[in-house]
This record gives C-alpha cells, structure tokens and sequence, in this order.
C-alpha cells in the first residue's frame, strides 16, 4: 500500500484519497497499483456501493498529473520504469472506466494529465470554482494519454480536439459546461455534501441517490465561456491534418484565433501531429481497451523521444520555456514520423487482468 494515498471502506463507500500534497497528489506508480487492486476487488464485493475519489482536505489541488520527472529520467535511459508506470496507469484507467457501480470524483482543484485518467472516467464528477482542467502535455512533446483519445473526441464538435492540441485549460463552471465534469458546485459546500454522502444507504440504489444529493448541492452550469469561439473551434479544428489546422486559424480574421496559431506554433510540431492522430484513432476506436492499447503503444516511446526529453528540460528542470523541437515546423513531420508511434507492440502490447 503506498502511503500517497488512502484507500479504505466506510460502510458502503470505497474511499480513496489523494495524499501526497508536496507534488500536488501527482501519481506514482505505487498509488496507480494501489488504486487499480482496490477498484478491482471492489467490482465484485457486494458491501460496496459506490466509490468515492478526493484529496486530503486542506490541500491544493485534486491531481497535478504524473511523475514527469521520472518518465524523462527513465526515457533517457532504458524506460523500463516509464513503460511499468504507464501499464500500470492505464490498466487502472480501464478498471475506473469499466466500474459497474457509481464513482463520484470530486476535483476540488487542479486536475492535469493524471488526475484526469483518475477522475473523468466515473460517472459522477463534481468541479468547483477552484478546478482547473487541462490536457497540457503537447507543450512538453508528451501526449494526451489516460484516455484522452477516448473522452476528448466525445465532448461533442471538436472542443476536445482544441484542449488536446493547445492545452488550453477550463476553469469552475467551464469544466462542467465541457461536460468535463457533470455538476458543479461552491467549494463552500463540500463538508456538507461529504457528511450527507458519509450517512446516506446507497444498498437500495447507489446512482439514484447520489444524484438525489448532488442534486440539492450543485448549481446549474452557464454556457461556458468558450462558446463564443465554438463555431471557430469546430470550423478549425476539424482537419485531419494539423497543417490544415494551422492553416484555418490563420484564415480567421479574429484575434481568438491568432492566440490558439501562435499557441499551436509553440508547441511540439510532431506531438502536436501524434496527439492529432490518437484523437481520430481514439474516437474510432470501439472500445476503451482498444483506445488503451494505442496509447500504450504512443506511451512506449513516446518517453525516449527527442521532444519528450527537451520538453522535460525546457520547462520543467531549467524553467527556461524555450524548447528546441526536432523538427521545428507541422511541415518537416512526416507521415511515417507520426506512424511509428502506433505501430503494434508485439508481446508488449498492454493487456488487461480478466
């Protein structure tokens, strides 16, 4: 059991708290094995209702994502660990996403990368004005992973696919107005939903109830504050080449759109391309083991490319932000490039415990 995370049974509740508050509850390969055993015996164990995802009350953030630095010093050797963290990571990401009971995942905070795969795939997530969502990883030539592929082509239009290649981020409502998360509520007003869920029988019917109760917390979600560049998004973002992409939000004559060119012009030209090509293959894919199984593949050597290993440096170990990407412009990437990434593993493909 890793001690970055509490996992125990409250009655009928499977809890699990976030607790490692020096790396804003950033996941680790223990605590992604100790949620993936936890949510696997609670499947098949009739006591428990209902699981129940947070962090340790009077901390920043839900889940910073996962442990960079550790990939890029893995990539830069052998990436064994990487490769053991991202099977382990995914795997639990399919437990969570096939859970035949209720999850409810209150993301109090920020919410990036891992904490996304950790908290999206339930069925009941609750922002508050303090959420702050993103898929960043394009700014430092990683990917979209933890199921990106799956949930961010499913949005509707292509909002997904703009958070995915500019890692733009949603704040507080906006994350529920994505459909991010389902309801929305002050933060104010957690102890009190906490204490109604900690009393409540949830044997009779575990989702029924719960959104009875988030019903009386949670507040009706405006129109996100994107909706007014939507019809940009969709236009835009709906190529199958990121060149093309590119190409229309040069088009556009609004300033909106200017910032997400200059946005996408800084990030990784070949992960921006790769990134692009998991969202098609992800919102084809016709289960979220396939999509798991592609990610993987794009994981596996993703954390030994040039890219991942300057990026990592660029911005997170000398903070300069100002990456040399290899090659530096959408058209030097070639298509066989980009095709690597989702060529078959072999027997190293990711499988999944029955």
């Amino acid at each position: 059991m890793s001690s970055d995370v509490s996992i125990r049974q409250q009655g009928g509740l499977g809890r699990i708290t976030l607790t490692r508050p020096s790396a804003l509850h950033a996941l680790n390969t223990p605590m992604c094995a100790a949620i993936l055993e936890a949510v696997t015996r609670w499947a098949a164990d009739p006591s428990i209702q209902l699981i129940w995802i947070d962090h340790q009350a009077g901390t920043r953030g839900f889940c910073a994502g996962g442990d960079i630095r550790m990939l890029a010093e893995s990539g830069a050797g052998d990436a064994s660990e990487a490769r053991d963290f991202f099977r382990t990571e995914y795997r639990m990401n399919a437990a969570l996403e096939a859970f035949p009971k209720p999850i409810l995942a209150l993301i109090d905070g920020v919410t990036m990368g891992g904490g996304v795969g950790l908290s999206v795939h339930g069925s009941h997530r609750v922002a508050t004005e303090r959420t702050v969502f993103a898929m960043p990883e394009t700014g430092i030539g990683l990917f979209p992973d933890v199921g990106g592929g799956w949930f961010l082509p499913r949005l509707g239009g292509e909002l997904g696919t703009w958070l995915a290649l500019t890692g733009a981020r949603l704040k507080g409502a906006d994350v529920a107005a994505a459909r991010v998360a389902t309801h929305y509520m002050p933060s104010e007003l957690i102890p009190a939903l906490a204490k109604q869920i900690e009393v409540a029988d949830f044997s009779a019917g575990a989702a029924e109830l719960l959104g009875e109760i988030l019903v009386r917390f949670t507040h009706a979600v405006p129109a996100g504050s994107f909706e007014a560049h939507r019809a940009t998004i969709d236009r835009c973002f709906a190529f199958a080449r990121a060149e093309d992409i590119l190409a229309a939000l040069d088009a556009d004559a609004s300033d909106w759109a200017r910032t997400e060119a200059a946005t996408l012009r800084a990030k990784s030209p070949e992960t921006v391309k790769v990134a692009l090509g998991q969202l098609r293959e992800g919102r084809a894919a016709e289960t979220f083991e396939d999509n798991m199984r592609m990610e993987f593949r794009i994981g596996w050597r993703k954390v030994q490319s040039a890219d991942f290993l300057e990026g990592v440096r660029a911005v997170i170990i000398d903070k300069d932000n100002e990456p040399v990407w290899k090659p530096a412009r959408l058209e030097d990437v070639t298509e066989a490039d980009v095709a690597r990434y989702f060529a078959p593993l072999g027997a190293d493909e990711l499988t999944f415990a029955p």
